[in-house]
């Protein structure tokens, strides 16, 4: 995998990288280092700092952002992302938050989520997954209270292109205990060329081992909304439920400007059930998965 792309972008583009975190308490806190370009060619950076109950935005000269494209690592003003955990060190913009978290080895998939439509070039916005879940230590202090992330979760997702589709459904979760797992469900309409389709891409991991659903893999979206989408691939199922949403707004991208509102619900209540045939593998609700559904006005 090639961790940054945006060297050589001149615009519109986006990268961002999307690192959730959560704590055996409930507590949640999601981290949103990017690299934007606009219409004009100039380019600029930006964090995003999520909370169970508020959303910050930090933007940043686009030289105080360095990453690299052999490993996840990312520089953004004083503060340090990468495979081995982030170092923050941030006091601006009424945030202010510091610490350490160290990170457990990843849940890598076995190939790019993206299939082979990672070979379409300058597609509206390709999708890649670096951790399904991994281990946490730690404690960080957000604006005088603390948070001890010690033996919690986490996951590590990126998103590259010039805006975010039209319209979208997202949903991730991991949880751990005897029958630990993890999925990360993805459906939006899809621009290529001169037509216009819904596509999927979808990952589980239940009992050491990934399923994927995909559009490019004969995955058929049975129903997707606000409250949730329902998957089928041959002989498997994926059904997720939103039951209670907390949404915070967070900025994103079009044309490579991040001037669009969306919202997202980062410690949802949420249902996942998975069948192979009429088999339930597994039913899991967690409190504290995240959940995105996007229509853009105007859009069909």
């Amino acid at each position: 995998m090639n961790f940054f792309h945006g060297a050589k972008q001149t615009g519109p583009y986006f990268e961002g990288w999307y690192l959730k975190h959560q704590s055996r308490a409930g507590q949640t806190l999601a981290l949103i280092p990017a690299f934007h370009i606009d219409r004009t060619k100039h380019p600029t950076a930006s964090l995003q700092v999520i909370s169970n109950d508020k959303s910050w935005w930090l933007e940043y000269p686009s030289a105080q952002l360095q990453a690299s494209q052999a490993q996840f690592e990312v520089r953004l003003g004083r503060s340090h992302f990468s495979s081995r955990g982030v170092n923050l060190h941030i006091d601006r913009d009424g945030l202010s938050l510091h610490g350490t978290l160290r990170y457990g080895p990843f849940t890598s998939l076995r190939s790019d989520i993206m299939g082979p439509f990672r070979l379409l070039g300058r597609m509206q916005c390709s999708h890649g997954v670096i951790s399904m879940g991994h281990s946490l230590q730690g404690t960080l202090i957000l604006n005088g209270k603390e948070m001890d992330f010690s033996n919690g979760l986490g996951y590590i997702e990126t998103d590259r292109g010039h805006s975010f589709p039209h319209t979208y459904l997202w949903s991730q979760c991991v949880w751990d205990g005897p029958e630990r797992g993890s999925f990360m469900l993805a459906a939006a309409t899809v621009p290529l060329s001169a037509v216009r389709f819904t596509g999927c891409i979808c990952s589980v991991f239940y009992q050491d081992r990934e399923y994927r659903l995909a559009t490019y893999q004969g995955a058929k979206i049975e129903e997707w909304s606000f409250s949730g989408a329902s998957v089928r691939q041959g002989k498997y199922r994926l059904k997720v439920e939103l039951l209670q949403a907390r949404e915070q707004a967070l900025h994103a991208p079009v044309d490579g400007r991040m001037e669009r509102t969306i919202h997202e619900s980062l410690c949802a209540r949420v249902r996942c059930r998975f069948w192979r045939g009429k088999e339930l593998l597994f039913q899991h609700t967690d409190p504290c998965a995240a959940f995105e559904y996007s229509k853009s006005e105007g859009q069909g």
